[in-house]
């Protein structure tokens, strides 16, 4: 499960705007806003290289954060995050104010596990990846690091659909109007063409079959 206990020191910004935003970034700062819970807005700036390791040192956007201001604390579950373009710097977050009763939308991602034994990967098959990362409805204070897709048993052709993960409890996906796809066992090239090949030299077979008891028949 995500780290809740994360905590994160900002300052409160009395200023907002453009010209406040690259005030901020030139001084190591990176401007944030705390929204959501029927509640103001709160403008605050954290340090760059703080903000900068979490985001990059991955899982940020499933962790949550008490977010300390001075003498207040903000529980929180960042939300978004926007980089510079061209040197990948980061400009600004968004987190969103929770609770621990908070039931939130995370986009969870998909980890594999057994893919060395896998049977249909042994056969030559190519595991392909439909989803990478997977939406989940679930509670702010149990937010999972990743979904685990074990693939022990999947054969040469097999789709693993979400029915077949076992999720954590209270954990439920965005999507539920159908049974979708994770990934699959996709045949190889080789193999595939094998296949299409296949029937057509049945048929060859089947007419020179025909051919021949037609000249009986003559």
């Amino acid at each position: 499960m995500s780290n809740t206990n994360s905590v994160l020191t900002a300052e409160a910004r009395e200023r907002v705007g453009k010209g406040s935003a690259r005030e901020l970034r030139r001084n190591g700062m990176v401007p944030a806003v705390i929204y959501g819970d029927k509640q103001p807005p709160v403008s605050i700036s954290i340090s760059r290289n703080e903000i900068t390791k979490l985001i990059f040192g991955g899982g940020f956007m499933t962790t949550t954060f008490n977010v300390e201001v001075g003498k207040d604390k903000y529980m929180v579950l960042p939300k978004d995050y926007q980089l510079d373009p061209v040197r990948d710097f980061v400009m600004h977050v968004d987190f969103l104010r929770i609770s621990e009763k908070s039931i939130v939308t995370v986009a969870v991602p998909v980890h594999f596990i057994n893919d060395d034994t896998c049977p249909g990967i042994k056969k030559g098959g190519v595991l392909n990846i439909v989803r990478h990362e997977v939406e989940f409805h679930c509670p702010a204070n149990a937010i999972p690091d990743s979904i685990t897709v074990d693939l022990g048993s999947a054969q040469l052709g097999d789709s693993i659909h979400i029915s077949s993960v076992d999720l954590p409890k209270n954990v439920t996906p965005v999507i539920t109007d159908r049974d979708f796809t994770i990934a699959t066992i996709a045949a190889p090239a080789g193999l595939k063409s094998d296949d299409e090949e296949a029937p057509e030299a049945d048929e060859v077979e089947a007419t020179a079959q025909s051919d021949d008891d037609n000249s009986d028949e003559n």
